[in-house]
């Protein structure tokens, strides 16, 4: 089965938001216009609690995009977004969920971040999509969202080492920090993950 899981595509990642990704809002018609292409459509949402640890605002002294160390691992400080419940945690008023078979919530757990679509940062705790998409037969995987760099990254690695054959949608994403995606794509290359544009689907 031919699966679209389009990760993260909410109002707080759109250049309006709290947390923008460049241009974010220019991959909602091109999400639209290919999802007849699939047989399988699933959605993702960052849905964080309102006192998330990644979130700057709840470590005194501390600024957006400051580094710490949460967990033995390094975190980014975000500003606060896609607080559950609130209009940006919400998608894109444009973007098409009529086809949506299934809403996979991540980060939800206010102690760890969750940029992976299948686990959280530390692998503690899986979301359930991984075993929800061999239940339906998913075959070929293709992802696209925001952002490229980080969510949508990090789902890839994650679907890869679950088994499933990986296709990036590179014109239906966008990366918060262009500079680091190249070097990403990079190691998506060496790895096998096929990338593409919308077209040749």
């Amino acid at each position: 089965m031919k699966t679209l899981l389009i990760i993260d595509v909410q109002n707080d990642f759109m250049p309006s938001g709290s947390l923008p990704v460049p241009d974010g809002d220019k991959i909602v018609p091109i999400i639209n216009g290919m999802q007849h292409k699939f047989n399988l459509i699933i959605g993702t949402q960052d849905w964080h609690p309102r006192n998330h640890i990644s979130f700057a605002s709840n470590h005194e002294g501390k600024s957006n995009f400051d580094e710490i160390e949460i967990h033995g691992q390094q975190q980014t400080l975000w500003p606060d977004h896609c607080v559950q419940g609130t209009e940006g945690a919400e998608f894109h008023p444009d973007l098409n969920t009529d086809n949506f078979e299934a809403i996979f919530r991540k980060g939800t757990d206010k102690n760890i971040d969750s940029y992976s679509a299948f686990y959280d940062n530390c692998h503690l705790k899986a979301t359930g999509l991984a075993s929800y998409l061999k239940e339906k037969g998913t075959t070929e995987l293709y992802l696209c969202g925001l952002a490229a760099d980080i969510c949508v990254y990090f789902s890839i690695n994650d679907a890869f080492k679950e088994g499933f054959a990986c296709t990036f949608i590179e014109d239906a994403s966008k990366a918060l920090d262009d500079d680091e995606f190249k070097k990403l794509k990079k190691e998506m290359i060496a790895m096998g993950i096929q990338i593409v544009t919308s077209q040749y689907i």
